[in-house]
């Protein structure tokens, strides 16, 4: 076989086992859609026992994605450095006890905490999963095997919302963290089972017994042995986080950090506030969470018509396009509706485009990095992204408290996407090698 067994992978047909691997990194990804919006199907609930305001629901919703920022900066060079596979089981264990804990508190404070441990999960495996998703891609397929990825989040939240809708028929919103938990910790068996470890990491990385590892990816995935390790490339002398802001790498790793915070902003205003808007217009707490599926159920659309348009057009082009139909859709929806099915059709829409924007960024992360700084790269864009939306919920509940109508408020937070147009405009093309450290080319 070639000696090389990354140019391989990078240009055969991809097997049934790459396949499957990325179907999985599809139920990670949904696992991410629903372990965030639980506390969005559970925030009317929990205003009602514990009486708080919409101030401090604001800050109730953004727990998990403070975790998430700092999971997905810290815990992403933690898996360039120990593996793909084993970041992934090591955030499922952390989520999944994240969620158990949820199920049982009793006051604020102990809330918050555990959503933040649970957002450490979600941000390390984010950044190992979109890895993933890329290393075990061909390169003809790369860009719809990140979109199918991605666009597991609102899958996820659509059966999750199925489920939660059904629960909190019952007026219990711990339930819908017990029904996570389960899921969640479904995976582990799963993963351990069926994802090897990333032949790009082991041909960089070079761990102990990294050959006899390699050859057993290499079986698994269905292809020949190799005789040794393809030649290495220079190992990097800084630290991860250092080599992001080093020679070309630099102006890309700070466009698109600040054009996925900006873009999620918007994204973050539209699924956390959702039910909680739609319930403070007089609908059902139940009737709320079907809202919100449908949301998500455009969501996965838009991600998948981007993810299948990107093998006709360009990238770039479609991501500036999706964001700015995002910033519109948001306007829209703050105009409101005393009709359920068109709230529902103009939420549908939101998520398509909002969604469309998330998964377009996540394809122009796994272009833009290396295989040595991929999940450090993946995981510092969605950290600094994550990290900024935590403000979106609180600034939409503040605006909220100060008095200020959806119209208004729903205005400020479109910004966000639109900010996110002009940013991506400024982002360079690079040269691309497929498996070396160079930067890709048309990004």
């Amino acid at each position: 076989m070639n000696n090389d067994p990354r140019e391989l992978l990078a240009t055969s047909p991809m097997s049934r086992m790459q396949m499957l691997v990325i179907a999985i990194t599809l139920g990670l990804t949904a696992l991410d859609g629903f372990d965030i919006l639980s506390i969005s199907f559970a925030s009317p609930g929990i205003a009602r026992e514990w009486g708080i305001d919409r101030a401090a629901l604001g800050v109730v919703l953004s727990m998990e994605l403070l975790g998430m920022a700092l999971g997905s900066i810290l815990l992403g060079g933690v898996a360039d450095l120990i593996g793909r596979r084993r970041m992934l089981l090591g955030c499922l264990v952390l989520m999944t006890l994240g969620m158990v804990m949820v199920a049982g508190v009793h006051n604020l404070t102990a809330l918050c905490v555990w959503r933040v441990i649970t957002g450490l999960g979600i941000g390390g495996m984010l950044a190992a999963n979109n890895a993933v998703a890329t290393e075990f891609s061909s390169i003809r397929h790369r860009d719809l095997s990140v979109s199918v990825m991605a666009i597991g989040y609102p899958l996820g939240a659509v059966f999750g919302g199925m489920v939660a809708a059904h629960l909190l028929k019952g007026n219990n919103w711990r339930t819908v963290f017990e029904f996570g938990a389960i899921c969640t910790g479904i995976f582990l068996p799963v993963v351990f089972l069926w994802v090897p470890e990333s032949i790009g990491w082991l041909c960089q990385a070079r761990p102990s017994g990294a050959l006899e590892r390699l050859n057993r990816s290499l079986t698994r995935l269905g292809y020949g042995r190799v005789e040794s390790l393809p030649s290495a490339e220079p190992k990097q002398t800084r630290s991860s986080l250092i080599n992001l802001f080093a020679g070309g790498l630099a102006p890309i790793t700070i466009i698109l950090s600040v054009t996925y915070f900006l873009h999620v902003t918007t994204f973050y205003f539209i699924i956390k506030w959702v039910p909680k808007i739609v319930v403070d217009m007089g609908f059902a707490p139940a009737s709320a969470a079907g809202v919100l599926v449908w949301t998500n159920v455009g969501g996965a659309a838009g991600g998948a018509v981007l993810g299948l348009l990107t093998k006709r057009l360009d990238l770039k082009l479609l991501t500036l396009a999706v964001f700015i139909g995002s910033a519109i859709m948001v306007v829209v929806f703050g105009r409101g509706t005393a009709d359920l099915a068109q709230l529902s059709l103009i939420c549908a829409l939101a998520g398509f485009f909002t969604n469309g924007g998330i998964v377009g960024v996540y394809a122009l992360i796994s272009r833009a990095f290396p295989t040595p700084l991929r999940a450090s790269g993946t995981g510092f864009v969605i950290g600094v992204g994550r990290g900024g939306s935590f403000i979106a919920p609180i600034v939409a509940g503040l605006l909220f408290q100060a008095g200020i109508g959806l119209s208004l408020v729903a205005l400020i937070m479109a910004c966000g996407s639109l900010l996110a147009a002009v940013c991506l405009a400024a982002l360079p093309k690079r040269a691309s090698i497929p498996h070396s450290s160079a930067v890709p080319e048309s990004l």
